[in-house]
């Protein structure tokens, strides 16, 4: 799931609603992020928040931290760094890790240093939400599990443009070999569908629903309840290369959903009470995910695969756009709840991406599983602020830590004589 610019999880709310097409990012001015320095004190509702539930989503991306080399570099926003930094906080994180909202408030204060984040809208953004979708599925083909689970297929081929431009860095394009090998797109949804990929990718899993594993692409990830009980589950492969297309606005378009009432929910509503039609609505969106069992050590995952290769934390996990921002780095944000009522207040950790999370203040608000998780998603659509959290910078020594040691040999000072 380390993949641009299409990558495992897509923004329930805004990828419904808008397209997420590479070149649309090309013609649009470079995003950039501006951070500037604050204190704990500006944070809105610091001291509300229980940190220590924040930590559990730090430790997992400690993981991936202590893996990189020391002297690596860390830059972020013109900020220039390194990883030691990072992996001394987690070093200490590991011997003696918070136990309580408290401590973990003062853990972060005590090594971290808040920065307002501004993008190129200034420091309002918008926060979506994503979700963990629950499906039903078969090993084997037969009665109502007749919608197929594509694995990578062996003839998916991607480009990495940067290799043959530095213009194009970090660009990829997606295709398959042709007879006259001839690089071409990689077939299409409509394509798929109909039987394209027979003898070409292995089935992972049937599930019983097409609608429910057209939501499974959008989100990138899910729990699969198998026949006997046991949870399979899936996370993102690879991706066709088409751009998305937003069916919500395509529906809004032809009269199947009303101004005003166009999200997650009603699309679904819609799709599951006019069968004859949804297949073919569904096709507007060319776009398609292949998937791959995800499995722990020990057996199942505690959570979705996010981009940076860690489980996802619900309610503590935010995905971003890793153009402009690392992962692994709290960030504090303020944002309209989808619930209702005060804001959404907490710390958060940038562990995931998505084909529409483009800008610094944007993220990704993932949701965990479940009817609410789902229901929640789905109506995200918040303006808010974010804050990046960076290790604080080493001390500078005084001018008698510096020099204390050369004027005491000159002096002879503190010697057996002096």
């Amino acid at each position: 799931m380390r993949f641009r610019p299409f990558l495992m999880v897509f923004a329930a709310g805004c990828c419904l609603l808008s397209g997420c097409a590479t070149l649309t990012a090309w013609l649009k001015p470079a995003e950039h992020l501006g951070l500037h320095k604050t204190t704990f004190n500006d944070l809105p509702g610091w001291r509300g928040d229980d940190q220590s539930k924040a930590l559990v989503a730090l430790r997992r991306s400690c993981r991936e931290m202590m893996l990189a080399a020391p002297a690596a570099a860390f830059d972020v926003g013109g900020k220039k760094g390194t990883y030691k930094a990072w992996q001394d906080i987690c070093t200490e994180l590991a011997a003696a890790p918070p136990k309580d909202a408290l401590a973990a408030r003062k853990f972060f204060e005590a090594h971290f240093v808040p920065y307002v984040m501004s993008g190129n809208q200034g420091t309002q953004g918008l926060f979506t939400g994503y979700y963990e979708p629950t499906l039903h599925g078969s090993y084997r083909r037969h009665g109502k599990y007749i919608v197929p689970i594509y694995g990578r297929p062996e003839n998916l081929v991607t480009v990495d443009l940067g290799a043959f431009s530095p213009r194009f860095r970090g660009e990829h394009i997606v295709g398959r070999v042709n007879k006259d090998k001839s690089l071409v797109p990689y077939y299409d949804r409509t394509a798929i569908d109909k039987g394209a990929l027979r003898g070409k990718s292995r089935t992972i899993v049937w599930v019983n629903n097409a609608v429910d594993a057209f939501f499974l692409h959008i989100q990138g990830s899910g729990r699969i309840v198998m026949t006997k009980g046991r949870v399979l589950r899936v996370g993102y492969a690879a991706q066709n290369g088409l751009p998305y297309v937003a069916i919500g606005r395509a529906m809004l378009k032809k009269g199947y959903l009303q101004k005003g009432n166009v999200s997650m929910q009603s699309i679904r509503a819609w799709l599951q009470s006019h069968p004859q039609q949804a297949a073919k609505v569904m096709d507007i969106n060319q776009s398609y995910i292949f998937f791959r069992k995800l499995r722990g050590a020990k057996g199942l995952l505690d959570g979705p695969l996010g981009a940076e290769g860690v489980p996802l934390v619900p309610r503590r996990s935010l995905a971003v756009d890793h153009r402009l921002i690392p992962y692994g780095i709290p960030i504090w944000i303020d944002a309209q709840n989808p619930a209702g009522g005060d804001n959404l207040q907490r710390l958060m950790v940038a562990q995931d991406t998505g084909g529409a999370i483009i800008g610094a203040v944007r993220g990704d608000f993932f949701w965990g599983a479940g009817k609410q998780a789902t229901d929640l998603a789905g109506l995200m659509d918040s303006k808010g602020r974010a804050w990046m959290l960076l290790p604080k910078p080493p001390a500078t020594p005084s001018l008698w830590q510096r020099f204390g040691g050369w004027i005491k040999s000159v002096l002879h000072i503190g010697g057996k004589n002096g």
